[in-house]
């Protein structure tokens, strides 16, 4: 992943200005590669520790396995490893699509609208991860904080996929539009199937939440609302799994 020009939020805060953990041995040796992670500390069991190659100047704990399940959410699979972690630097949206169309990309952008669950944020960014998309973006007041939850179901994602917070995602919307991405919003109560709409262009995939679905106003700033090919046995799609079929869908395309 190219690197992104950031703008730094306060060391040590995650956006509710609370310290953040991640577990597993995948989340935690993702965040441990990344130049752009700062890991404060980390706790583990002496044969978790004993596989890696730390940085002499990481502050380092020797835990067990009970003592590691006090330190993570309830019934976590810490894997014998915990770290604690600072917030990775704020994307902005244009330096984000300023840097693809230097490059001249034509990866997918991922607009998710109201996705709260944490599980399906980093199943998302793991989709994305493994089609090559730009980005996932999202409102940042209607979707959750980096978390361990996200990290552990992010498989290691969340450090590779920029992850772009906005403050209005329609505004957001206009901005993609001017950077001459074709924006498609999915949804099931049309006819237009999303294979139809894909030509060649740049390609914006907009998501709803499983419950509510898209905004009415998101809905507007979409150019094409279309559906994923899916059964009639099957009222509804997982929001990571339309993700990743969609992403497939692009990817296939030829875009």
């Amino acid at each position: 992943m190219r690197q992104i020009s950031r703008h730094r939020r306060p060391a040590g805060q995650n956006q509710r200005g609370q310290a953040t953990r991640f577990w597993g041995r995948h989340a935690v040796l993702a965040a441990l590669a990344n130049p752009e992670r700062r890991v404060k500390r980390i706790w583990g069991t002496r044969e978790a520790l004993g596989q890696l190659d730390l940085p002499p100047v990481l502050p380092i704990s020797y835990a067990d396995v009970a003592d590691l399940a006090r330190l993570v959410a309830r019934d976590a699979p810490h894997q014998g490893l915990v770290i604690e972690v600072d917030p990775l630097e704020e994307v902005y949206l244009g330096d984000l699509l300023q840097e693809e169309s230097d490059a001249d990309s034509k990866r997918p952008l991922l607009i998710l609208d109201q996705v709260t669950d944490p599980h399906n944020i980093g199943a998302v960014l793991r989709s994305a991860a493994a089609f090559d998309a730009a980005a996932i973006i999202t409102q940042d007041r209607h979707s959750p904080p980096e978390s361990g939850v996200i990290a552990r179901s992010a498989s290691g994602a969340l450090e590779s996929v920029p992850w772009v917070r906005v403050v209005n995602l329609s505004r957001a919307l206009e901005e993609i539009a001017e950077a001459q991405y074709w924006r498609i919003g999915l949804m099931g109560d049309t006819e237009t199937t999303l294979a139809s709409t894909l030509d060649g262009s740049k390609v914006a995939l907009v998501l709803g939440s499983e419950g509510d679905g898209m905004r009415h106003n998101v809905m507007e700033h979409c150019d094409v609302l279309a559906k994923l090919p899916i059964s009639p046995r099957m009222e509804s799609l997982n929001i990571s799994n339309a993700a990743a079929i969609a992403l497939y869908a692009v990817a296939t395309s030829g875009n």
